[in-house]
C-alpha cells in the first residue's frame, strides 16, 4: 500500500492527535482543572516529556518498518524476544476507539440536527446535550455507525490512497476554520477574561490532580502508548528527521489546543455558561454562541462541525490502523478483511457503551460510580496510554542499548542532543509516569 511521504507522515501523525484530543478534550480538561495551572503543565510536559517519548516511539517503528509487536521483537537483544509482548499495547487503539467514535457521533448529530435549530440560551443548550446522552439511543447509534463505517473505509484503502490523502485535505481546512473563529472571538469583550483563565495561574493551582490531568492529556493528545506512532513511523520515508517531525506534530497540536481553548472559553464567559461544564463543553457552549449569530451562526456551525468531524476522523483512522497492520502481518489477511473484523468488534462494544449512558440502562451498566463509557475514558488516559508509553521508554532507554539507539538516531540528533534526549527518556519520563499512576490510583480509591 506504499509509505508516507515526508510531509504525509507529519500530517498523518498530526492528524492522529488533532481532532477530539485537542479540540474536545483539551478545553474541557482545562475547564475542570482550573485553567492556567493545567495549561502551563500541559505546555511544559508536551515540549519536554511529550516530544522525548514521541521520538522514542517513532524510533521503534522507523528502524524496523514493522508492526508494533514485531518491532519490539526485532529490537529486543535477548534471544527469547519477550519484549514482543509489549506489543499488546496496540489493543489500546480499538479500546479508545469504542468511546471516541461515540463522541464523534455526537458531532455528527450536532452537524445534521442541532446546526439547523440552534439553542438560544444556556438552559436549552444543556437540555439538548443531556437529551442526546441520556434519552436518545438511535441518533447515537446512527452517528457511531457512520463514524466507524467511514473510519473502516479509509483504513481499508491503505496508507497512500486512504490515510495520507485524507490528512492532506483535512488538516489545512481545520486550521483555516479555527483561525477564523479565533479572530471572531478576539472581537468579544470576554476574550481578555478567557485569556486570563487560560494563562494566568498561581502556584497553588498546580496540584497533584492537575498534574495527573495534564500528563493524561499529553498522552491522549500525542497518541502515545497505543502503537499509533510506532505503526505510522514504520511507513515513514527514508531519512525522515524524527526530531523535526516530532516538533511539527507537537507545536501545531499545542496551537490548535490553545486556539480551541481561547475561542471556547470566550464564548463560555460571554454567554454565562459554566467553565467546568466537563465533557459537554464543546457541545453546550458552541451551539449557544452560534445561535446568537442568526443565519450566519447556522452556516458557521456547519463549517465548524464539518471540520471537527473530519479532524476526528483523522484520529479514528490512526486508532484503527495499528491493530489492522498487526492482523495483516500476523494472519496474512487482506487489509479489507482485517479492517472490518476489528471494526465489528469495536462496534459491538461501542453499542453497549451507548446504552451505559442512557437513563433507562445506566444503573445496570454503572460500576463503582462510573458508566462503562466513563470507565473507558478514565482507563485510557490513566492506565492504557501511560502503560504503553512507559513500556516504550523503558525499552528504548534500557533494553535496546544506548550505543544502538545512538546509531539509529545519529542522522537527526547530534551527540549532545542525543545525550539530553536519552537522559529524559531513560530517567525522567518513566519516573513521571510512575508518579502519575500513583496519584491517579490514590484519587480513584480515596
Amino acid at each position: 500500500m506504499g509509505n508516507f511521504s515526508k510531509l504525509g507522515f507529519i500530517l498523518a501523525t498530526l492528524g492522529s492527535s488533532i481532532g477530539l484530543g485537542h479540540i474536545w478534550r483539551f478545553p474541557y480538561m482545562a475547564g475542570v482543572s482550573g485553567g492556567g495551572g493545567f495549561v502551563l503543565l500541559f505546555l511544559f510536559l508536551s515540549l519536554s516529556i511529550g516530544i522525548s517519548m514521541l521520538v522514542g516511539e517513532m524510533l521503534i517503528g522507523y528502524t524496523t518498518n514493522k508492526n508494533t509487536t514485531e518491532a519490539f521483537k526485532e529490537l529486543d537483544p535477548s534471544p527469547k524476544k519477550r519484549w514482543g509482548y509489549a506489543g499488546i499495547t496496540l489493543i489500546g487503539g480499538p479500546f479508545i476507539l469504542t468511546f471516541y467514535s461515540i463522541v464523534l457521533g455526537w458531532v455528527a448529530y450536532y452537524l445534521f440536527v442541532v446546526s439547523f435549530n440552534l439553542p438560544t440560551d444556556v438552559g436549552a443548550s444543556e437540555a439538548e446535550f443531556n437529551y442526546l446522552l441520556t434519552q436518545s439511543i438511535l441518533p447515537q447509534i446512527l452517528g457511531f455507525t457512520a463514524v466507524l463505517g467511514i473510519t473502516g473505509w479509509v483504513v481499508s484503502k491503505g496508507i497512500k490512497n486512504g490515510i495520507e490523502k485524507l490528512n492532506f485535505v483535512l488538516m489545512p481546512l481545520l486550521f483555516i476554520i479555527f483561525i477564523g473563529l479565533l479572530i471572531y472571538a478576539m472581537t468579544m469583550p470576554s476574550f481578555s477574561k478567557a485569556f486570563d483563565f487560560m494563562f494566568a495561574f498561581k502556584l497553588k493551582d498546580i496540584t497533584p490532580n492537575v498534574l495527573v490531568a495534564s500528563l493524561g492529556q499529553v498522552f491522549f493528545s500525542l497518541s502515545l502508548g497505543v502503537g499509533i506512532i510506532i505503526t505510522y513511523s514504520a511507513s515513514a520515508s527514508e531519512k525522515q528527521n524524527l526530531l523535526k517531525s516530532a516538533f511539527w506534530v507537537v507545536i501545531p497540536g499545542i496551537l490548535i489546543s490553545l486556539i480551541a481553548g481561547l475561542m471556547i472559553f470566550t464564548f463560555v464567559f460571554e454567554y454565562g455558561a459554566k467553565v467546568s461544564e466537563g465533557a459537554g463543553l464543546v457541545f453546550v457552549s458552541l451551539p449557544l454562541i452560534f445561535g446568537q449569530m442568526g443565519i450566519v451562526g447556522n452556516v458557521i456551525s456547519v463549517l465548524f462541525l464539518v471540520a471537527l468531524g473530519f479532524a476526528g476522523i483523522t484520529s479514528t483512522i490512526s486508532l484503527l490502523e495499528p491493530s489492522v497492520k498487526y492482523i495483516i502481518d500476523r494472519f496474512a489477511l487482506s487489509r479489507f478483511v482485517a479492517t472490518w473484523i476489528i471494526a465489528l468488534a469495536i462496534y459491538i462494544v461501542g453499542i453497549v457503551m451507548i446504552f451505559s449512558l442512557n437513563v433507562d440502562y445506566k444503573n445496570d451498566l454503572t460500576f463503582f460510580g462510573k458508566s462503562l463509557f466513563d470507565w473507558a475514558d478514565f482507563s485510557s488516559s490513566a492506565i492504557v496510554m501511560p502503560l504503553g508509553g512507559f513500556l516504550s521508554v523503558i525499552f528504548v532507554g534500557w533494553i535496546v542499548g544506548k550505543q544502538r539507539v545512538y546509531e539509529f538516531s545519529k542522522h537527526f540528533l547530534s551527540k549532545k542532543m542525543f545525550e539530553v534526549w536519552f537522559f529524559i527518556l531513560r530517567y525522567i519520563a518513566p519516573l513521571v509516569v510512575i508518579v502519575i499512576w500513583v496519584a491517579k490510583f490514590i484519587e480513584l480509591f480515596s
